[in-house]
């Protein structure tokens, strides 16, 4: 994947990112900083097994209150939407990119990365995330990161 190997500079467990509206951060099961050669990655990291992504966007914002609202809209300012995202997009999936987005920006690292770390034998949820992925055009495939540049010129990567 990388020319030099990885080398992990922090990890910190159950780090929560601040986000527009409501009451609730973010929490990442884990927060990385990672540095491979001469780049920093900022990546959060959700562990699964066979819990889903959470609800859609479509049930989370079913009656949005002005949080929600607010909240969307810095999701989809960070993440490059011109609107709403399909209602059957998983909302978790949204956040925990963000969080990955805002962290790479408060760190000023070349990356952020937005990793499931899935411990489930039959791969439960992959659908789900490759749903998320392809709004970025990118493919998702096992065990094999996606890399590209967001509308902001902020490299992501998914895997």
């Amino acid at each position: 994947m990388f020319d030099d190997p990885a080398k992990l500079l922090l990890a910190l467990p159950e780090h929560k990112v601040p986000l527009d509206g409501g009451n609730r951060d973010s929490q990442n099961d884990v927060f990385a900083l990672i540095r491979f050669g001469e780049q920093t990655c900022a990546a959060t990291i959700e562990g699964k097994v066979s819990e889903p992504f959470g609800p859609t966007v479509g049930e989370w914002y079913a009656e949005p209150s002005r949080g929600k609202r607010d909240r969307m809209r810095q999701l989809c300012g960070l993440l490059g939407f011109d609107g709403m995202p399909p209602a059957h997009v998983r909302y978790q999936l949204m956040h925990r990119t963000a969080s990955a987005l805002i962290e790479a920006q408060r760190f000023k690292t070349d990356e952020a990365a937005m990793i499931v770390h899935s411990f489930s034998p039959g791969r439960m949820w992959l659908d789900d995330f490759a749903t998320f992925a392809g709004l970025f055009g990118a493919e998702v495939r096992p065990d094999l990161p996606s890399t590209f540049i967001l509308k902001s010129g902020q490299r992501l990567r998914l895997g």
